[in-house]
């Protein structure tokens, strides 16, 4: 068995996880982000960044050699 972990991919893989991590924590979380963004004096795209890059450690990545 393989195991990879999101540092192993390709750029373009990455990107594109990272994208759906984006769009995955900001339709769970997106109001309480941008309430503490707001409450913090933060930019909430810098806070959703994090948090999905955060996110993208939690999921299990399987491949189909």
């Amino acid at each position: 068995m393989i195991y990879l972990n999101y540092n192993n991919l390709d750029a373009e893989t990455q990107e594109r996880l990272l994208s759906d991590s984006k769009a995955d924590v900001k339709r769970r979380f997106g109001s309480d982000l941008k309430a503490y963004a707001e409450k913090h004096y933060l930019n909430f795209e810098d806070v959703l960044h994090e948090e999905a890059v955060k996110n993208l450690y939690s999921y299990t990545y399987v491949f189909n050699i």
